[in-house]
């Protein structure tokens, strides 16, 4: 099958005060042009001021691709953002121009947790039917975005997953066709704010989208579902299966308030963190219907899970070759984005049911006679589920946990407190705890009950690595949990070591 085709857009203009041809969007004036601003937030910040004509968009791309290759050739990266950051200083407004090439439009997904598995389910699916321009790499600021339509020749449609704090940015310059809205968790308060702040920024892009986008949100999420709220094309997915829920919010849990009155949510259902089955005993705010569910979940350990998927056009049961209840959700948001595309159930099931973890994301990994699985964790709600998959599977007796502290993990570790770790130590026998923000870490297994002698402190993450392989006996799996860039330097490592290709090669094969 192929997708209907986005509303054709009109040829461009070349004068300031006119439109792209995305959708009207409005050009922005270059220095020396009447009404040049320079923005001064987010990547724009960046931007340099540049001469008052305006270089042909082939020849930027050309520049841009060229730096690409040779950040490839100088061994500097898989040129995943800076092709992009190049074309963004040379001209802001090429982005918008190479998405509006894009036959088929563009789809943005967004969410603190989950967006990188999202998108690369929502790939799986969207692939057969349609030349996908994709941030594999998960690069998901307008830098890494631009980059991805740069790399994407001959693409029809753009999939891009977006950083939560860039959505509004990239939505006005892509108008996309459809923006798929997956959760809001606290994450990085020191980058992000509260997470009334980014529900507000969120609420002013989606009220600013072009009428006939589709939006795709999470219903369990009372801060995301209510976006819905008034929308003409809004889709709602959740999920409808008690048995795997709680009856009472986690101590940990974030949107606890309605928004519409500040009073205490009722839930009749809890799955992960907010999420679930709310109700406002005060002004009857509730979750709103679910037009694409699941039910029936089963899991199976740290291997797989399945559900059944029910859209208005029937329902399938879907195996997935990945583990727990926030794949789930993931799947349900591929699959909702996926349909408001047109694409039918039989395709996202096959879908579905082909997709592999996006690296990092319960990622396996031969090393000689032991394997490595990588589990990212990086805030409470994200990491509680990792502890609760674990365990479902059976707690590892070796664990290995990175925890850095750089901007992109967000400088503020102190939510380490707020993980449940304690299920973990019924089993553990030795934590190797790495990274740059190790003591805090040994100290919060120590303030847990896991014995002193269990703790081992290793830094430097090359060494952490080899004490965790040592301490895994020969046939056995070595547990990791690293924080954001504690990840890519894991994976990193691993590659260097020849046991995987470089995440970026693998992203674009």
């Amino acid at each position: 099958m192929s997708l209907p085709e986005a509303p054709e857009s009109s040829p461009a203009p070349l004068k300031p005060g006119g439109t792209y041809a995305a959708c009207g969007l409005p050009y922005i004036p270059r220095a020396g042009e009447p009404g040049a601003k320079f923005p001064l937030t987010g990547e724009q910040a960046d931007t340099v001021r540049m001469m008052a004509f305006r270089a042909p968009l082939a020849a930027e791309i050309a520049l841009a691709r060229a730096a690409a290759g040779l950040s490839r050739l100088a061994g500097a990266g898989g040129g995943t953002t800076m092709p992009g950051k190049l074309l963004w200083k040379l001209d802001p407004g090429a982005v918008d121009r190479l998405a509006a090439r894009l036959p088929l439009g563009a789809a943005l997904v967004s969410a603190t947790n989950g967006k990188t598995t999202t998108s690369a389910m929502a790939a799986r699916i969207l692939a057969p039917v349609a030349r996908l321009a994709h941030n594999r790499s998960g690069a998901n600021l307008v830098s890494g975005v631009a980059s991805a339509l740069l790399a994407a020749r001959g693409a029809e449609l753009g999939l891009f997953e977006v950083d939560e704090a860039a959505l509004p940015e990239v939505a006005r310059r892509l108008r996309p066709r459809a923006v798929c809205l997956g959760n809001l968790f606290r994450d990085q308060l020191d980058r992000y704010g509260e997470l009334e702040l980014v529900a507000a920024r969120w609420r002013t892009a989606v009220n600013g989208l072009p009428g006939e986008t589709a939006l795709i949100v999470n219903g369990d999420d009372p801060q995301v579902g209510d976006l819905a709220h008034g929308h003409a094309h809004a889709t709602v997915f959740g999920l409808d299966d008690p048995r795997h829920a709680s009856p009472t919010l986690q101590h940990a849990a974030d949107s606890k308030w309605c928004v519409r009155c500040g009073t205490p949510y009722v839930y009749a259902a809890a799955y992960i963190g907010h999420l679930g089955d709310f109700r406002c005993p005060s002004c009857g705010h509730t979750r709103p219907h679910l037009d694409v569910v699941a039910r029936a979940v089963e899991l199976g350990g740290l291997e797989r899970v399945s559900f059944e998927l029910v859209v208005p056009e029937g329902s399938s049961r879907v195996e997935l070759s990945v583990p727990g209840l926030y794949n789930v959700y993931n799947a349900l948001a591929a699959s909702a984005l996926a349909r408001s595309l047109g694409v039918g159930l039989e395709e996202i099931v096959a879908g579905l049911q082909g997709f592999s973890a996006a690296f990092g994301r319960f990622e396996r990994i031969a090393l000689g006679d032991r394997t490595l699985l990588v589990l990212l964790i990086k805030n409470p709600a994200g990491a509680n589920e990792v502890v609760r998959t674990l365990v479902a599977g059976g707690p590892p007796r070796v664990l290995l946990i990175g925890l850095n502290d750089e901007i992109a993990d967000g400088r503020d570790v102190s939510w380490i407190w707020d993980v449940d770790f304690e299920p973990l130590l019924g089993r553990l026998e030795r934590l190797v705890a790495t990274g740059e923000r190790a003591a805090e870490l040994a100290l919060r297994f120590k303030y847990a009950g896991l014995p002193e002698e269990a703790i081992e402190v290793v830094p430097d993450l090359n060494a952490a690595l080899d004490r965790g392989l040592e301490l895994t006996p020969a046939g056995g799996e070595l547990i990791a949990l690293p924080t954001y860039t504690a990840m890519l330097s894991l994976r990193d490592l691993v590659s260097d070591r020849g046991f995987v290709r470089p995440y970026w090669e693998e992203a674009a094969a």
